[in-house]
This record gives structure tokens, C-alpha cells and sequence, in this order.
């Protein structure tokens, strides 16, 4: 789908984390001329267009030949689409899309992506179109703002298509008003894509004598012999891609509220809340790119109000089955609301599963914790009240006492009678270094 709802993203911090990732900057020696690789797989994402920006600017300092981007998405946001259209156009690499491998599609922005390549091809089985806007939450938008939405995208599809037949710009235009698609075959017999290749290598055989029409002018591509040269993901992508996965934002969350609350509970720690911080700025991550409902958040927190309140005072579980309800409810109406695309929905029996483990887990943990709070002192002169020792000779009213291994001073219980040698007798109040003690019934 094509979102129209832009969200800020740290950009900035994400160029940062992929130039500190990425390889040394040393050039590589030149073994002859080369193309470029640069897989995009998955809804679009800040990660993945910071990606194909680091890979164009490799490409074009090492002088490549070209730079074939291997696409298989199924849409995402008009900002993130524009900002790739962008890098594309702007490149002065030629830029190849190729929708592959056999099963990809090139889905909703993916269509205007491939559009904008300086040659685009696509493998066999695979699918071009269907680029109708859609609101931030996968909703229909209303009626002015679709108009206008569409008017924008067609436009801009007429531009990038604008040197290829009528049909193609017609069919281009089609898949943003009526969200119609093509398979490779159809896009290629009425010319929306130059090339349908099997794989890199056919595909490089077939663009050599090609043009393409960069900013700067014609070039005809010389690749016969060219070495590809596949530029992957630097570890910092792969997390960043990574976390458009909703069931993975959906663990990092669970695992994030459970390690703070169980750091809450039993404080003197810092592993428990240390994951739990990362694994909610992950998470948190995850919710800005991700189309989700926060009103489901309500509905989690409230879960785990009910676990805290049932470990207090205890109901004999009414309350965490109640709290169990109460979570997994929040978890679908946070990514799984009506509109949302199913690629961007979390697995319901994920959802079920986990929100049962969060609860044994919980209730586990804090009752143990509670527990510990409500322990005798083990340790210390407080620790031996209500402790039985034996009398050492007459207390009338002191004495010596035996308590715990240890001879103490001690007085009789104001009240008491006097306590004779060898009886046994229990530490009732602690006076400094002197017991109280009265004798053992």
C-alpha cells in the first residue's frame, strides 16, 4: 500500500548508525567493470531507503557500470517512496529495478519505484500494480484528500513514464485510480518494463547496448563482462528492517514491560530493567514506522494493572484472566485494527500465547518478590525476636541467656516472674545489646 500519512523518523541518527556500520571506506581494487547489487525486500522503511542511498553513493564512487536494485515490496509510505524516487533520479549510476526473484511483486509505491528506474525488468511470475492511496492505518482516505493523493500520483507516473507507449503510461496510471495490476508478462508486452530476465546474470546479458536517459544525457551500458558486485546490509539495517516486523515489535514490548515491571518489583538489580529499556526503545521504534491504533496501548497497560492487583489482593485468578483478556485484546487493536494490511498485522496465536506466559510469568515473579518483602529479618539483632534460647542461671530480674549459639545479656519481661537456670525462654524485645525475654510456655 501506499501510505499518505508521514511520521518523523529519526533520520539523522539512522544515517549515523549506517555510516558507523557500514564497511571501511577504502576502494575496492578494480578487477574491470563492475554493477552493483542492492537488494530491497519488504514494506519500505527509513532503513531501507538509508540503504539504497549508502549503496548509489558506493556506486558512484567506485565508478560502476550500474547499480541493479532487485525489488520485492509490497508498498509503504509516499514520503519514504518520494525520497527513493528521488535517489534513483538524481543518481548519476543508471539505476535498474528489477522486480525478482519469481513470486516478488512490486506492490502499491513499489510500482512508482520501479517506474523511476532508468531501465526497469521484472522476473517471470511476478506481479507490477494495485497503487491506490491508502490512509496511515491501511483505511480509505476521504474524498477530497484521495483526489487530490491520486492526482499527485498520477502526475508523477506520467513523468517517469513519459518515453514509453501510451498503453504503458495508461496501465501506469490505472494501477493509482483503479488499483489495477499486471503480471511481467503483461507489463512487458505493452512496454511499462524494458526487460523480463530470469536472474542478474541473464539480466545484465540483456542490458548491454542498452540507453538509458540519466539527467546528464543518452548512455548506451557496456556490461558485457561486467562483475556484480552485491553491496549487503550492514548489521544496523538488518536490525532496523528488522523491527517493521510487527510479531518482533510486538516481543520486544512484551519483554520490555515485563523486564521493567519485574526490576519495579524487586529493585537492587539493573539487568532486568537494562533489557527492558532497550527492549522498549526497539520497541517503540517498531510503533513509529508500523500503522497502529495507540488505543490498544490502553488496553495493555490496564492488563497489567489487573496482574499487580490480583498478586496484592489476591482473587484466586479472576483478575489475571481478566488481565490475560485485557492484554491480548490491547495487542490486536494495536497492529491489528480493521484496514490495517495483512503484512502488517501480528499472528494472533502469537498474541494468545504470549499474553499466557506474560501472566504465569508475572504472577510467578511477583509473588515471589512479595514474598522476600514479607520475610523476618534473617540477619541482625532483630532477627532474634521470637527466637527460643535457654536460661543461663536465675534471671530475677537479669541474667545471661543463650540465644542463636551466643551468650547475651537479658532481663525478665517487666510483669514476669523471675526466670530459673536452665528454663527455656523466648527473646521478646531487643534493648540495645540487651534482650527481653519472658519464659517459654
Amino acid at each position: 500500500m501506499i501510505l499518505s500519512t508521514p511520521r518523523r523518523l529519526l533520520v539523522l541518527l539512522l544515517s549515523l548508525l549506517a555510516l558507523a556500520s557500514a564497511p571501511g571506506g577504502a576502494a575496492r581494487a578494480q578487477a574491470g567493470p563492475e554493477v552493483v547489487l542492492l537488494r530491497l525486500r519488504g514494506p519500505l522503511t527509513p532503513a531501507m531507503a538509508e540503504y539504497l542511498d549508502r549503496g548509489l553513493t558506493l556506486a558512484e564512487r567506485d565508478g560502476a557500470l550500474a547499480v541493479i536494485l532487485q525489488l520485492d515490496t509490497p508498498g509503504g509510505q509516499i514520503d519514504l517512496m518520494t525520497r527513493m524516487v528521488q535517489a534513483i533520479r538524481a543518481s548519476t549510476v543508471p539505476v535498474v529495478v528489477y522486480v525478482a526473484p519469481r513470486g516478488a511483486i512490486a506492490g502499491s509505491a513499489g510500482t512508482v519505484i520501479t517506474l523511476a528506474g532508468h531501465a526497469s525488468a521484472m522476473a517471470p511470475e511476478t506481479a507490477i500494480g494495485a497503487a491506490s492511496p491508502v490512509g496511515g492505518q491501511g483505511e480509505d482516505l476521504g474524498e477530497t484528500i484521495e483526489a487530490k493523493e491520486k492526482e499527485i500520483l498520477r502526475a508523477t507516473v506520467r513523468s517517469l513514464a513519459s518515453r514509453r507507449s501510451p498503453e504503458a503510461i495508461a496501465l501506469a496510471e490505472a494501477t493509482i485510480e483503479e488499483a489495477r495490476a499486471a503480471s511481467a508478462e503483461e507489463a512487458l508486452a505493452i512496454g511499462l518494463v524494458d526487460f523480463m530476465a530470469n536472474d542478474v546474470e541473464d539480466l545484465i546479458a540483456q542490458l548491454d547496448g542498452f540507453t538509458v536517459y540519466l539527467a546528464s544525457g543518452p548512455r548506451t551500458l557496456q556490461t558485457s563482462g561486467a562483475m556484480v558486485v552485491e553491496i549487503p546490509q550492514t548489521f544496523i539495517e538488518q536490525i532496523l528492517q528488522a523491527l517493521t516486523n510487527p510479531n518482533i515489535v510486538f516481543l520486544l514490548l512484551s519483554v520490555g514491560v515485563q523486564a521493567v515491571l519485574i526490576e519495579l518489583s524487586s529493585p537492587g538489580g539493573w539487568v532486568a530493567g537494562f533489557i527492558g529499556f532497550v527492549c522498549l526503545a526497539l520497541g517503540a521504534y517498531g510503533l513509529g514506522i508500523l500503522p497502529v491504533n495507540w488505543f490498544g496501548l490502553a488496553f495493555i497497560i490496564i492488563a497489567f494493572v489487573l496482574f499487580i492487583v490480583d498478586i496484592k489482593a489476591p482473587t484466586h485468578g479472576a483478575l489475571t484472566v481478566a488481565g490475560v483478556g485485557s492484554f491480548i485484546l490491547g495487542a490486536l487493536v494495536l497492529f491489528n485494527s480493521p484496514g490495517t494490511p495483512e503484512f502488517q498485522r501480528v499472528s494472533v496465536p502469537l498474541v494468545v500465547g504470549v499474553g499466557i506466559v506474560t501472566a504465569a510469568l508475572f504472577f510467578v515473579v511477583v509473588t515471589f518478590a512479595i514474598r522476600a518483602q514479607r520475610r523476618r529479618v534473617a540477619t541482625g539483632i532483630e532477627a532474634l525476636l521470637g527466637r527460643v534460647g535457654e536460661a543461663r542461671g536465675e534471671l530475677n530480674p537479669s541474667g545471661m541467656v543463650q540465644v542463636a549459639g551466643e551468650l547475651w545479656s537479658a532481663e525478665v519481661e517487666p510483669g514476669s516472674t523471675p526466670i530459673p537456670g536452665g528454663a527455656r525462654v523466648e527473646v521478646v524485645g531487643v534493648d540495645g545489646l540487651r534482650l527481653r525475654v519472658r519464659k517459654q510456655d
